[in-house]
């Protein structure tokens, strides 16, 4: 339990989602690196190396399985494919500005961190040891480990189970819509993640915060 003192009814711990919370995630910030002319990287990005595909890792899809059969779609651009795989970490270059301040001070005041994330197994393997800002992170349940993404209820499930608290003690901010709205149908208390500040401010009106 939280170290502050929760009005009744309010939540007991925080659950962050991770890209676009977090850390600033997009495809485009390595693959801008690789192809200089601007209409080949948005028709790239569009229809090879996609978000959508992309989703594939999250879901809990093997780089094995997907890099290949990719390369056979788009052998032209193979080398971009495999730079997809082996310098994924440059689509997370930096943290959402305010948002790593909001964890160490949650986590100073005690309440009980956790991470809900859509995110490749392999990636988060890479990812999560560079990473100090989630010392303090009691638990993260990880799409691409548990082979079940966000918005499908049954993370949320999973999440609920590991996390060992009922869902109306969980206040948990996400960036996509359908994300905060999954987890509200579960009665979860959600945020839709805008900007720290935004979050911040919520934090402090349900009494996680001072």
């Amino acid at each position: 339990m939280p170290d502050v003192q929760l009005a009744p009814g309010a939540p007991q711990a925080v659950v962050f989602d991770i890209g676009r919370v977090l850390f600033d995630w997009n495809l485009r910030y390595l693959f801008e690196k690789l192809i200089e002319d601007q209409a080949e990287l948005d028709w790239f990005l569009a229809n090879v190396v996609t978000e959508s595909w992309h989703f594939q890792s999250d879901g809990g899809r093997p780089l094995t399985e997907m890099l290949p059969e990719r390369i056979a779609e788009f052998p032209q651009h193979a080398t971009l494919i495999e730079a997809y795989a082996a310098r994924f970490m440059e689509t997370l270059p930096h943290a959402i500005p305010g948002s790593h301040e909001l964890v160490q001070r949650l986590a100073e005041r005690g309440v009980p961190l956790f991470a809900l994330t859509n995110f490749g197994a392999e990636f988060w393997a890479r990812f999560r040891p560079a990473q100090p800002v989630f010392d303090p992170f009691i638990d993260v349940v990880v799409s691409g480990e548990e082979r079940c993404a966000k918005p499908a209820a049954r993370i949320y499930e999973i999440a609920e189970q590991r996390f060992g608290l009922p869902p109306s003690a969980l206040f948990f901010t996400d960036d996509n819509p359908a994300n905060v709205a999954a987890a509200q149908a579960r009665g979860w208390q959600a945020h839709l993640f805008t900007d720290a500040a935004s979050l911040e401010a919520e934090l402090v009106e349900r009494g996680l915060l001072a």
